[in-house]
């Protein structure tokens, strides 16, 4: 046991490197300069809120990294850009039904900005504030608000570019509005507070041709993902293999020195992000295939934008040209980890049905390798082996393939299998209740989650890990049953079956039950 944790240390020390920076939401080099156009995850799930079955909720996180004290702007989407949420129904990666949403900002007093008298009696001067409220704000009253962004929805049937759009109106609402970030407690009043004020930003919508009506909600919210970041970068100061005997056992019954699952191992833990959430019946997307739909996200800029050398609220510069794709996401940690670093942006502007451009990184991944330059020889002077690669042996790599670019058969793979990146969920597998979740999705004998689409509990940094060393040459319990995939055997892949971890816990505890399922922001003024 103790000559396996040498091993199992060695070689996850370096793959978590690589998978904490991948991690960080920041994926691609360019979209580093444009934050507010930066995806930074992607959820698709069918809906497990009780009443709420043959639903799919989508979500669409941008804006990473957000300190919840980040004012006096705190974080408004880009009006110049329009951010997508694609879904492919028969399987050609080319989206057949597509969610637009492009945003307004306005100032108080009707767009002129709150003023407030300064000045000695009778010789007052109205300045205006410099703040986005003057005053509390609640879900009675926001009349202290001095900012406001609207958003618009566009359902685009067929092609982005050449399909038609039909503009989508909530039900009792003149527009959709986005609630104001959570600012802080003296503002809005506690979490519980701040949460009925969000929750009137909840709203009902039609489409046409669908007998019932969508959910949408847009607005900041904790971040979900959950990640080990900190100690990963100071060279990996823990060992990240399960010291338990399982995931929370408290016993140190696992590698020994291992590193424990723990909520303060989540760097992410006081962030937020700003999230689009649409809920749409799956009737009325799933079209004529077989019920599986392909979904990513994506936004888009401007070709052009020039300076204002005199700027102003209304105009800083004028953005024009053709809109051009600045960011993609669809499954997790693809472009960060897959990817290589000369090809990320281009990976963020491209398309899934070009994703054979791509096909190398996946049928050929560099990390493995990697990982064997840095540590065979270590490793097998360690241990008195003489192994020739820590590094799965199975190519092309079928497996990844199958996990990253065609589904898995019976689960969540199109009736028509055209090889590109995105999540894919089997609408007609019900969704497992909250309290019944496995963190591991497919792999924890849950087939309601990830890959089979994703939800905000399922733990894809763990799942990635092990996935990417070759944890489907083994068999995976489905039904209740080991089941070999068939993708590629045990010698196949000398350390498959460690379960790597970065020590950082997720499960659908962590989250609401409910539409939009993320939780409550973290307050501006949160000790």
């Amino acid at each position: 046991m103790l000559r396996f944790t040498y091993l199992a240390a060695a070689v996850s020390s370096a793959l978590v490197i690589s998978s904490a920076q991948a991690s960080s939401h920041r994926e691609a080099p360019h979209l580093t300069q444009m934050p507010a156009v930066d995806a930074t995850d992607f959820y698709m799930f069918n809906s497990y809120e009780s009443g709420k079955e043959g639903f799919v909720t989508m979500i669409a996180n941008y804006v990473p990294l957000q300190d919840a004290y980040g004012g006096p702007n705190y974080f408004p989407m880009d009006p110049a850009a329009e951010y997508v949420i694609h879904i492919d129904n028969n399987g050609d990666a080319v989206e057949d039904i597509s969610f637009a949403f492009t945003f307004d900002k306005t100032l108080g007093a009707e767009g002129e900005g709150i003023a407030l008298p300064v000045g000695p009696d009778g010789e007052e001067k109205m300045i205006k504030v410099p703040l986005k409220n003057v005053g509390p704000v609640s879900a009675d009253d926001a009349s202290n608000a001095n900012f406001m962004e609207t958003y618009e929805i566009e359902m685009i049937s067929g092609d982005m570019r050449s399909g038609s759009r039909t503009t989508l109106m909530p039900a009792d609402s003149d527009m959709f509005k986005k609630p104001l970030d959570y600012i802080g407690d003296k503002t809005f009043g506690d979490a519980d507070a701040y949460a009925n004020y969000a929750s009137q930003f909840v709203y009902m919508f039609s489409i046409e041709g669908c007998d019932t009506q969508g959910r949408v909600f847009v607005g900041q919210r904790k971040d979900p993902f959950v990640v080990n970041l900190g100690d990963t970068f100071d060279l990996v100061n823990y060992v990240p293999v399960e010291g338990d005997s399982a995931p929370g056992a408290g016993d140190a019954g696992g590698f020994p020195g291992g590193i424990t699952q723990d909520s303060a191992n989540d760097d992410l833990k006081d962030k937020n992000v700003t999230s689009i959430a649409v809920e749409v019946p799956a009737s009325c997307v799933t079209g004529e295939g077989n019920g599986v739909i392909g979904g990513w996200t994506t936004a888009s800029l401007p070709q052009a934008r020039i300076l204002n050398p005199n700027a102003t609220y209304e105009k800083p510069a004028v953005s024009g040209g053709a809109m051009t794709q600045v960011s993609r996401l669809g499954s997790p940690l693809v472009n960060e980890l897959v990817i290589g670093i000369g090809d990320k942006d281009k990976f963020s502007s491209s398309e899934p049905a070009d994703d054979g451009q791509f096909a190398d990184y996946v049928t050929n991944p560099v990390l493995p390798e990697l990982l064997s330059i840095l540590f065979l020889d270590p490793v097998n002077q360690t241990l008195g082996t003489e192994l020739t690669t820590l590094a799965p042996t199975n190519f092309p790599r079928n497996d990844l393939v199958t996990a990253f670019l065609t589904g898995f058969e019976g689960v969540n793979q199109q009736s028509t299998v055209t090889p590109s990146e995105m999540l894919r969920l089997n609408t007609g597998i019900p969704a497992t209740p909250a309290g019944e979740q496995s963190a591991f999705g497919v792999a924890g004998d849950d087939l309601a989650g990830f890959p089979n689409g994703r939800r905000p509990g399922d733990d894809v940094v763990d799942i990635a890990l092990r996935v990417v060393m070759g944890r489907l040459c083994y068999p995976v319990p489905v039904n209740g049953e080991d089941t070999d995939l068939g993708l590629c055997a045990p010698e196949d892949a000398a350390v498959g079956n460690v379960p790597f971890t970065d020590g950082a816990p997720v499960d659908a505890s962590m989250f609401d039950a409910s539409f939009p399922y993320l939780t409550t922001p973290i307050s501006g003024s949160a000790e």
